[in-house]
């Protein structure tokens, strides 16, 4: 296929690339058969540094507690944590080009937009043909909703196993719901609900109704808070069986949707997609007040509006009290992906197993207790964020209804951007594809150019469409 050609060869040149990075490459292991076993863990943190709080976690807990473990089991085991802090394309080649060349940690952190990439081009297999049959007898996938699981998943195999999880909802300014005459227990059924509630909104002096992310200014905060939630409430996905969107009647459906709030309504504001700190102005506006609905990640209520000192970029004191959320409705009831009535979207990382490890089994004790509840726990003391476990969410954040309602509603329902080395250009075009709307091109038109565009990227042969 194209795409897989591609990919494999962009990765080939990362690999290539990673031959200028002084140090990238990481030493095997010196181990024995039958003597001590040293094991290996690479991330993209580094203590005092890049995500410090990983770091600290592996060097601190993770290693003397593993090696514990395993010293009360007549192992005689070492673990020597790699860390990195550096850019992410930059880590990204480093790991490339230690899996191509037979090199490498055990246990290897990754962006799960990045394993169908590394799958294809060889350098990762599924956990289980590595790990061997302990990976699918482990009982942490019960507490992993299958959802959470496709983060680290490709064509069906699980490749790794995800260490975090978030959800995208529709955040909700109470008192201009109540203003409005809106409910202040709001759960919109479908996109008409939403505009619905937008119109009663944009009656109000000084309020913008709807914030739905759009443009290039805004990056990935457009394709994942704006074009893919809506996509999946049409049914379709971004990829899917082997192709992806092009002039299908869901997008179709998302970019009339844009021309809806912001041409043919003016329920959102059209200019303020095209601002560079668009995004960072519309959590500003949210906060003071002048925006009624705003879709968004559950980012944005634990660190940007969080009203603790320090904590957030537009804290809002009232928050826990003027604040509401609610899952993201489908186009119509029934009709999102799965035929589900409600649709989210998340991203994630999380960590696989090399296949070039002297030791996979045991590289895969690892792996499964850093993703054991007493891990998770260990890993969040102090802290506020939603966990892939389930078990581990219910006693976590018990304190937080709005983390809560994410772990328990959201995160069964959602889905996950495609895993593949065209999506990053895939997704540029999409949001051109929003830009062009809402700046008044015709969607029959802006459709015509994203296809166009996205031939260029995949190929003919690889776009679904009319």
């Amino acid at each position: 296929m194209i795409h897989q050609r591609r990919t494999t060869a962009a990765l080939a040149l990362t690999a290539a690339g990673a031959l200028l990075l002084a140090g990238c490459s990481s030493a095997e292991p010196e181990t024995t058969d039958d003597g001590p076993v040293t094991l290996t863990i690479t991330t993209n943190a580094i203590t005092g540094g890049k995500n410090a709080a990983e770091a600290d976690w592996i060097a601190d807990w993770v290693i003397p507690e593993f090696e514990a473990a395993m010293e009360a089991d007549g192992k005689d085991v070492t673990v020597q944590f790699e860390p990195q802090g550096v850019d992410d394309e930059n880590y990204k080649t480093k790991i490339a080009l230690d899996l191509q060349s037979g090199e490498g940690a055990d246990i290897i952190g990754m962006d799960g937009i990045w394993v169908g990439e590394f799958a294809e081009a060889g350098y990762i297999k599924p956990l289980a043909e590595v790990g061997g049959d302990a990976v699918d007898g482990w009982d942490g996938w019960d507490q992993i909703p299958d959802a959470v699981q496709s983060a680290l998943s490709f064509d069906g195999e699980r490749y790794g196993v995800p260490q975090g999880a978030d959800g995208r909802v529709l955040y909700y300014n109470k008192a201009l719901f109540e203003q409005a005459g809106l409910p202040a227990d709001w759960q919109p059924e479908s996109w008409a609900d939403v505009l619905d509630a937008a119109r009663e909104l944009k009656k109000l002096d000084g309020v913008t109704p709807i914030q739905l992310n759009a443009g290039t200014a805004m990056g990935e905060a457009t394709t994942m808070q704006g074009l893919l939630p809506m996509l999946v409430g049409t049914g379709e996905q971004v990829y899917e069986d082997g192709k992806w969107v092009g002039d299908t009647d869901g997008l179709r459906d998302v970019l009339d949707l844009y021309k809806t709030i912001y041409i043919d309504e003016g329920l959102g504001d059209a200019v303020l997609q095209q601002e560079a700190a668009g995004r960072d102005t519309s959590f500003q506006l949210f906060a003071a007040n002048q925006i009624g609905i705003l879709l968004e990640g559950d980012y944005f209520w634990r660190s940007v509006i969080n009203p603790a000192e320090g904590v957030g970029t537009a804290p809002m004191a009232d928050r826990d009290t003027v604040v509401g959320y609610t899952k993201i409705p489908a186009k119509e009831p029934g009709s999102g992906i799965k035929d589900q009535d409600f649709v989210s979207m998340s991203g994630g990382t999380g960590r696989v197993l090399n296949p070039n490890s002297d030791h996979p089994e045991l590289a895969w004790e690892l792996l499964a207790f850093m993703n054991s509840a007493d891990a998770f726990e260990a890993r969040n003391a102090g802290t506020l964020s939603i966990t892939p476990r389930t078990d581990v969410n219910d006693k976590m954040l018990a304190d937080d209804p709005m983390l809560t309602f994410v772990s328990e509603e959201v995160l069964p329902i959602t889905a996950y951007r495609p895993p593949l080395a065209a999506y990053p250009q895939v997704s540029t075009a999409l949001q051109q594809a929003s830009l062009d709307v809402v700046s008044g091109t015709s969607v029959d038109d802006a459709l015509a150019d994203y296809v166009d565009s996205l031939s260029d990227i995949v190929g003919d042969d690889a776009i679904s469409g009319n």
